[in-house]
């Protein structure tokens, strides 16, 4: 069975290269015709694993190419997401399945709604990969991939594909949990390292702002059914700040390179699920506000 990668960053090429590396049918679909050709100029993707550097000649189409779509990774952003698949919608097969690497939650709700007829798998990774230049992707480190559907918990039999790309994974009944913990570290780290201009160690002068957004976070969790995703939290966001402390974060990144973040997924969301379950959440309102203001002195999207 063919995978459809629709979105050419960081993650979908990793995806893309280390499955057609193992056999597995890939076609990539690309936005419009001037990516296309761009991308067939510089023929093909380029995955530098390890230090060594090898093209993969992985076939290439628009959305309005024909033929039907059976298994997507829609591997964009999270801003992107519901726009970029809505053109493929005609193509999806009736037993279609969508997997979703998007970071934060709210896109996959979108995504689902705008096809009802769709499984829509829902993915977390951890792994490290980085762009270059347009079409040439840096494994930059090992992590790991949660993948579950909180609508049908039974696994998947293209779950084989991934492990024979070489793709660390494991199928959870709990994707939810791991997705809500996910975006409470992001929530905690990405956004102080924006106003405070540093990389994720600089965060170690901050303690008690790190601790106390850790607790609003916590009471969140708790109160929004997610209290597994809530355990230890304060500890496992400082281990992640000292293991990734001489790291930009993505947020961080995107800021710096005058790229549109995903606010609305991560810090956005929490705040507008803490007030539908009116759970105070103070200094989060307050950092939200802070990194909107931030953003719009750069004249980046608020949103």
């Amino acid at each position: 069975m063919t995978w459809h990668i629709l979105g050419a960053g960081s993650l979908g090429s990793l995806w893309a290269t280390r499955l057609a590396r193992a056999g597995v049918p890939v076609r990539l679909i690309l936005r419009d015709p001037r990516r296309l050709a761009a991308y067939q100029a510089a023929g093909g993707l380029t995955l530098v694993d390890q230090g060594q550097a090898r093209r993969h000649a992985i076939p290439a189409e628009l959305p309005t190419a024909d033929g039907p779509i059976q298994r997507l990774l829609v591997a964009c952003k999270a801003y992107d997401a519901e726009a970029a698949v809505a053109p493929l919608l005609p193509r999806l097969s009736p037993d279609a399945e969508l997997v979703l690497l998007q970071n934060g939650l709210g896109s996959q709700d979108a995504v689902a709604l705008g096809a009802p007829h769709a499984r829509c798998v829902l993915a977390s990774s951890t792994e490290g990969a980085f762009r270059e230049e347009d079409f040439r992707v840096v494994f930059a480190g090992q992590g790991f991939t949660w993948l579950g559907d909180p609508l049908r918990p039974g696994a998947p039999a293209w779950l084989g594909d991934l492990s024979a790309a070489g793709i660390p994974h494991a199928w959870t009944p709990d994707i939810l949990s791991r997705l809500w913990r996910k975006l409470a570290l992001n929530c905690a780290i990405n956004p102080l390292t924006v106003l405070h201009d540093c990389r994720n160690g600089g965060l170690l002068e901050h303690p008690a702002e790190v601790a106390v957004l850790c607790s609003e976070l916590v009471e969140l969790l708790q109160r929004c059914g997610q209290p597994a995703a809530a355990e230890n939290l304060l500890e496992d966001v400082q281990r992640v700040i000292q293991a990734t402390a001489a790291n930009f974060s993505s947020m961080h990144q995107d800021v710096a390179s005058g790229r549109r973040t995903e606010i609305s997924y991560l810090l956005g969301h929490a705040c507008a699920t803490a007030a539908r379950h009116h759970v105070a959440v103070p200094h989060l309102d307050r950092l939200h506000e802070r990194l909107k203001a931030h953003l719009r002195q750069r004249g980046l999207p608020v949103t």
